[in-house]
């Protein structure tokens, strides 16, 4: 998809585990398999208000999931309809945090970096690569007492980003 194809509306950019979707620990396997998923709190509430403004799109570094596999997750707890893809290392050759991973993404988007905002929990994962590539960053942290990388948005929760989005 072209910037022109866009319509200049943003990209966004959401991890997937512990930021739109709840990764519980000590459960292995793909998620889309797993007994029990459950959307974060908050995180549909959000993706119905920014999605008609945005291109939303999940990058995680879920190692054995395939981006169908990732959509049959969200589609499980009704998340999916607000998604538009999902890059993951099958098809993007690459996982987090290596830069290499951002920037095929931004390279199959034929989208500039300072059209994107990446939203993750993750600071070393989800943040610090996007900073270097110019991708503005959202930090989800409930820690208040983190430290906080210049030019980064910390928000507690997902309810907090919706004016800044």
């Amino acid at each position: 998809m072209s910037l022109d194809l866009m319509n200049n509306r943003r990209v966004i950019l959401f991890d997937w585990g512990d930021t739109l979707m709840v990764d519980i620990p000590g459960v292995d396997g793909k998620m889309c398999d797993w007994h029990h998923v459950e959307a974060v709190p908050y995180a549909k509430e959000l993706l119905e208000a920014v999605s008609p403004g945005a291109f939303i799109y999940i990058a995680t570094a879920a190692a054995q999931s395939t981006p169908d596999d990732i959509m049959k997750a969200f589609r499980r707890v009704g998340l999916d309809s607000y998604l538009d893809g999902y890059f993951c290392r099958q098809n993007t050759g690459f996982t987090k945090p290596a830069l290499d991973f951002y920037r095929t993404i931004l390279e199959m988007l034929a989208i500039p970096a300072a059209q994107v905002t990446m939203v993750g929990d993750n600071l070393v994962n989800d943040i610090l690569p996007c900073l270097q590539l110019g991708i503005k960053a959202i930090w989800l942290s409930a820690n208040s007492g983190d430290a906080v990388p210049e030019g980064v948005i910390v928000a507690r929760d997902l309810s907090q980003l919706e004016t800044v989005l």
